[in-house]
């Protein structure tokens, strides 16, 4: 092994040992997984909290067209009856597991962009996911997502909180990542807060601290300078982070009624995130199977209802707080569900569906037509609006920044027709 290989393992071994994660094999991420830093000088003027359906939703089956014969006929089996929706507007209505999100749909802080997708569909899994978490097909790709070039274009020096936290245990998605952007990916805050205390007493004693200070740095070659650099920065910035993240988790948790759920326990740790001031300006969270292709009822009711009561006690905090129209969250999905359900009582991978906004007052509850049943693409609904146009009026109506660079083209124009936001 080279001498400057050895030195940058023996100080990245030092800092993962020193934080308690694992180092193998990713021990960058695993720094950046305590890099959750409070502060106390107010909150930022827009947030975006974004939650990930995993598996492919059906869209069909959430925003239901319950008049349509062509659905009846399609789903004898999967439809939801007339006398079970709950019904929204041009007969159209919501899966009954979607009650408890009435209340923001009615005071206009609920809208749904219809017929979401992108040109000649990709049903695979990670192949569609990558799609809408970079914004490029597989042999454009690089290994940066929108968001996280979002927050690179966006980055301020004097800036101590993380630019965006992922809330949970799945890997850090695609779309937060970003040469140069650090964003923490915590799967349990009360765990952290135990831990943090202990951890920063531990780096002062034993120097751990200084010890990436400390390595050879003639033993590296310029290449690499950088990267003990950044090494030895994120250490320190560690220390500070765990101290500021303690102090801001020893604020009482009066975050009211959230679902005991896993998508309810995500975003009540958002929730106590911004109602601690943190500078943070990204939220992403994720809620997993939507894969429905057997058995599909049941399993689909239960996660709607858990995304559904989620996102409505999540939107009901922010409103006691007085941050409404401070904070929006977007809900999208990989790919929607076939429009004829199969002979396992479940649909398979589709195209076209809807995205979700709720907090904020919107211009309107419904965006863009419903997709037609009468004219499919190979048994699925078309799309009629690119999912970057959607992200162009996010990142320019609502966070207020340029959206050229971040979606690596330019969708200002379907962005501006859409007037998602007022």
């Amino acid at each position: 092994m080279e001498r400057r290989t050895f030195t940058l393992g023996a100080a990245a071994a030092a800092t993962g040992l020193a934080l308690d994660i694992p180092v193998p094999g990713g021990w960058m991420k695993a720094l950046a997984s305590e890099l959750t830093v409070a502060r106390g000088d107010g909150r930022p003027n827009r947030i975006l909290v974004v939650v990930q359906l995993s598996g492919g939703n059906d869209g069909l089956n959430t925003v239901v067209p319950y008049r349509d014969e062509r659905y009846v006929q399609a789903r004898p089996k999967l439809k939801i009856n007339a006398s079970e929706v709950i019904p929204f507007q041009n007969d159209l209505g919501f899966h009954p597991s979607l009650r408890s999100l009435e209340s923001q749909w009615e005071a206009g802080r609920f809208s749904v962009v219809q017929g979401v997708g992108y040109a000649s569909p990709n049903r695979s899994h990670f192949e569609s996911m990558d799609i809408w978490h970079s914004c490029h097909r597989k042999q454009d790709r690089t290994q940066s997502g929108w968001i996280g070039r979002y927050l690179s274009g966006c980055s301020d020096s004097e800036q101590k909180d993380a630019p965006g936290v992922h809330v949970g245990a799945e890997p850090l998605p695609l779309a937060l990542v970003e040469r140069g952007v650090q964003v923490p990916s915590l799967a349990s805050i009360e765990q952290m807060r135990l831990k943090s205390k202990s951890k920063v007493m531990q780096m002062e004693e034993d120097g751990t601290a200084s010890a990436i200070g400390s390595a050879e740095k003639s033993s590296v070659g310029e290449g690499d300078s950088d990267l003990l650099g950044f090494v030895e920065t994120s250490t320190s910035a560690a220390l500070e982070a765990s101290l500021r993240l303690e102090k801001a988790l020893s604020v009482p948790d009066e975050t009211g009624d959230f679902p005991s759920s896993g998508l309810g326990e995500k975003l009540k740790v958002v929730s106590r995130l911004i109602l601690a001031g943190l500078g943070t300006q990204v939220y992403y969270v994720t809620l997993d199977g939507f894969d429905t292709h057997a058995k599909q009822a049941a399993v689909h009711a239960s996660l709607l209802r858990q995304w559904s009561d989620a996102v409505s006690a999540f939107c009901k905090r922010m409103q006691q707080a007085g941050l409404q129209e401070n904070v929006l969250v977007v809900t999208f999905s990989e790919f929607g569900r076939r429009v004829s359900e199969n002979a396992s009582q479940g649909t398979d991978h589709g195209a076209a569906a809807p995205m979700f906004l709720a907090g904020p007052k919107f211009p309107a509850p419904l965006v863009g037509e419903h997709p037609s049943l009468n004219s499919l693409d190979d048994g699925d609904l078309k799309y009629h609006i690119d999912y970057r146009d959607v992200y162009a009026a996010v990142i320019e109506g609502w966070l207020g920044a340029a959206s050229l660079k971040v979606l690596d083209g330019d969708y200002r124009e379907g962005a501006e027709k859409l007037r998602l936001f007022g």
